[in-house]
């Protein structure tokens, strides 16, 4: 989202006024009066929370949103010509981009629910989510975008929603380089404590089992003849983890790494040689683009939205059954005896990040809401 508004501020002059928690490595103003008219910017409305189970937190953040934006409009005066949200955090939004579907990873976690306060509190988390997106997402004034197609079919199947526009993620090229990995890995293998024989298979994210984690290791073990290392970015509060560790008998190829700052991803990807997403659900699986555009090797599951962006063996390996850990198993082989095939991967997939840019999301998003405006004024 940081990559969003900055371009809606600075490339496309939007007066955009921020009702968030926290905000990190953007310039934020305290008004809009000092905006010029060639200009945009972004105001900061800072948005409090409270000491509470997350379930607790986001009802909070829900009311106490909404509510700042009417005390602004009834005492400041403030209008907007329309209200973004990025998925259900505005149940008055006129936007919406859609990073994922609850109903559907509902569906996921149903048979494998925890047990305990945990597990009560995640089922009453999803249950509230699901009852919103049902309520906000079938009205149908509301104009629905989505990060991917795979994304966008979902809002077909559970709110029968056909008119919803796919606004793809994007990347950073300039940051997220094939030059800045290569400048870094050296010192990163050496600070992750990797040897220039092992390949480093890299999975960034949350939700282990649903990243697909646990086929991966028992990917790892059918492949006995190969260094094989596991370096795991993430954090996971189902505590399946050391179960899923411990069950493929990996403890000693697998590494974790708690939850990173964006300035320190790059690290990883750096150290990193493959990145694998054997995803059981993913709207998008940004890491993957971000992995594309570093110049590693990518394996992703259809079942991730960036799939639709990834031609099997021309510019990554696609995984048709994310729950078969030989499928995997054998893509790990064949990209590892087969370096023109590897570097075939790498020199294309390079070519599909460059497309794929936050410019052109921005532009996408932009096009949306000055239609929605139009719509709106004649109406009026």
């Amino acid at each position: 989202m940081a990559e969003l508004v900055e371009r809606l501020a600075r490339e496309h002059h939007c007066e955009v006024h921020l009702y968030a928690q926290e905000v990190e490595d953007i310039e934020t103003v305290s008004s809009a009066k000092a905006m010029r008219p060639e200009q945009g910017c972004i105001v900061w409305h800072r948005i409090g929370r409270i000491p509470a189970p997350h379930l607790l937190q986001f009802v909070y953040w829900l009311s106490a949103n909404r509510v700042t934006r009417l005390w602004n409009k009834w005492v400041s005066r403030l209008t907007f010509d329309a209200v973004f949200s990025p998925g259900i955090n505005a149940l008055d939004a006129d936007v919406v981009l859609v990073h994922a579907v609850f109903h559907r990873l509902r569906e996921l976690q149903s048979g494998r629910r925890g047990a305990g306060l945990r597990g009560m509190h995640r089922s009453l988390y999803y249950r509230l989510l699901c009852w919103l997106e049902s309520r906000v997402y079938r009205r149908q004034s509301l104009r629905l975008a989505a990060v991917s197609r795979h994304t966008a079919n979902q809002l077909k199947e559970y709110f029968s929603r056909t008119d919803v526009s796919v606004i793809p993620n994007g990347v950073d090229a300039a940051y997220f380089s094939q030059a800045n990995r290569e400048r870094l890995r050296a010192d990163a293998r050496r600070k992750l404590g990797y040897s220039n024989e092992e390949i480093v298979l890299l999975l960034v994210g949350n939700d282990f089992r649903n990243k697909g984690l646990p086929v991966l290791l028992e990917a790892v073990n059918l492949c006995p003849g190969l260094p094989l290392r596991v370096c795991v970015v993430g954090e996971d509060a189902s505590g399946h983890t050391l179960e899923s560790v411990a069950q493929a008998g990996a403890k000693g190829r697998i590494t974790f790494s708690g939850e990173t700052e964006i300035h320190d991803i790059l690290q990883f990807y750096a150290g990193a040689d493959v990145y694998v997403a054997p995803s059981l659900e993913d709207s998008f699986n940004l890491p993957t683009l971000e992995a594309m555009a570093c110049g590693l090797l990518v394996i992703v599951s259809t079942n991730a939205g960036i799939s639709e962006y990834v031609r099997d063996r021309e510019n990554g390996v696609l995984l048709h059954d994310a729950n078969d850990p030989q499928e995997l198993a054998d893509a790990l082989q064949r990209i590892a005896n087969d370096r023109g095939l590897a570097a075939t991967l790498v020199t294309n997939a390079l070519r599909t990040a460059a497309a794929l840019s936050w410019d052109r999301q921005a532009e996408a998003l932009v096009r949306l809401l000055g239609s929605v405006v139009k719509t709106r004024r004649v109406s009026r």
